[in-house]
Formats: C-alpha cells, structure tokens, sequence
C-alpha cells in the first residue's frame, strides 16, 4: 500500500477532512485540500518531515504510513521474497493452510524479527480473549515499537516524558 493509500485510510478513520489535515500540517488554508488530494493520489510523495508531521497529525507513527511496495500482488510477493532473504521468512503448509515461517537460525536480524512477531501475536491474543478492545490493539500497531514492552531493545523514554517524570519526582530528589 502505497504512502498516500495510507494517509487516505487514516484520515479516514480519524474523521479528518482533507483541508482540515492539510492546514493542521502547516498547507494554507485556499490549497489545503488541493495539497492533500495530491498525496493521497500518489501524484506527489511528501518528504521525510512531511511525513513525520502528518504522523503526528494522525497519531501514528511515521513508518505506519510509508511501508513497503505492497501496491500490486508482484510487488508484496517480492517484499516476502526479500523477508526470505534477509529474515529466513519460509512458506510452507500446516492444517491445509499456507503458512508463513521465519527461521530463527538463519540469522540475528531472523532471530530478532521471531521475537517481534511474538510480541504482535501477543496483541493479537489479547484482542482475541477480550483483554484489550480493537482501539487499544490498533494503537499498539499504528505505533510501534513505542508501545511494545515485551523487547528489551524498546525505545527508550521520550525526552518529554523523562522531562515530566524528573519535574513530578524532583522534591523527592531534593529530599535526599
């Protein structure tokens, strides 16, 4: 799916108009809509900071809105062809059904991705047994990795939030 596919689907479901999301990114108010249009069509690609302030916008984080070449059949069978290269991805049959693999031992990165997966299926459960609803699972995906507390290599805090806790907890660190 392509960048603006993606700007489109969650514009969309966060309500937001085309000239509302162009203007909260900066775009003047006459061409706001117009600007949008033209991303969401794929006639233009936003740049790098562009993106990250659309994000922003939608409340997602900038790699859920420019994933892989996944626009056509060809093109998303060669991004799991390129999983197979560098993940180990393998396809194979259980119970009928085609299955998706990743081997372990074909390398560190396939080694790590495994550890990845199993934290999304650990989301995936979760909705599944009524735990968390499908806003909180979503925010999770739209998101990652920053609410994935399962990885040891998670993102660290935010400067923000490690600015808030030093100022609630500071009497308490003047104290010692």
């Amino acid at each position: 799916m392509a960048i603006g596919e993606r700007i489109h689907f969650f514009r969309l479901m966060r309500g937001m108009t085309q000239k509302y999301l162009g203007t909260a990114v900066g775009f003047p108010e006459r061409s706001a809509d117009v600007r949008l249009a033209q991303y969401e069509t794929g006639s233009r690609k936003p740049k790098a900071d562009l993106t990250a302030a659309l994000a922003q916008v939608l409340d997602v984080a900038p790699q859920a809105l420019d994933v892989p070449d996944i626009d056509s059949y060809i093109g998303l069978m060669h991004t799991l062809f390129t999983l197979e290269d560098i993940y180990g991805l393998t396809v194979s049959e259980t119970d009928g059904e085609v299955c998706l693999k990743v081997n372990k031992d074909k390398s560190k990165d396939a080694a790590e991705l495994l550890k990845m997966l199993y934290a999304w299926k650990e989301q995936a459960d979760k909705l599944s047994a009524d735990e968390i609803d499908r806003e909180q699972y979503d925010q999770w995906r739209y998101h990652y990795p920053n609410y994935d507390t399962t990885q040891r290599w998670a993102k660290v805090p935010s400067q923000e939030l490690s600015d808030a806790l030093l100022e609630q907890f500071k009497d308490q660190l003047n104290d010692k």
